[in-house]
Order: structure tokens, then C-alpha cells, then sequence
């Protein structure tokens, strides 16, 4: 799959266009874990939205929450 057959998955799906990277990345993240695209067509959509730009969102956990404290 090539980033513009994701592009127009997507708008199929969604029924709008992506307005930015990380949408993308989101969705072939989806389609990946949903077994509708290979190992393979991931690590190369991945590749190639990461090198324009998108990003995985940087979670920051509380060092109390991560322990179970309240």
C-alpha cells in the first residue's frame, strides 16, 4: 500500500481528508493492529510519515500514578 492508497482509505473511512501526519499515523496504526495491512507495508508507511513530519505522542506518566499512589 502506498501512502496515497492510505490517503484515500482514510477518506473513505473517515469520509474527510486528513488534516494533518499524525491522522495518518493513527490510521495505518489501526489497520495494522486490525490485521488489514502487513508487517512489512507498516514499517514503510511509518517510515515514510515520520520522515514528513508525524509523530507518536510523547506520554508522560506522574511518578506517583505509575506506582499506584494516589
Amino acid at each position: 500500500m502506498t501512502l496515497g492508497e492510505l490517503r484515500t482509505v482514510f477518506v473513505g473511512v473517515r469520509q474527510y481528508e486528513p488534516t494533518e501526519t499524525n491522522e495518518l499515523l493513527d490510521f495505518v496504526q489501526q489497520r495494522y493492529v486490525m490485521g488489514e495491512i502487513c508487517i512489512l507495508q507498516y514499517r514503510d508507511l511509518i517510515r515514510e510519515l515520520e520522515a514528513m513530519g508525524a509523530r507518536k505522542p510523547n506520554y508522560l506518566v506522574e511518578e506517583g500514578i505509575a506506582q499506584g499512589n494516589s
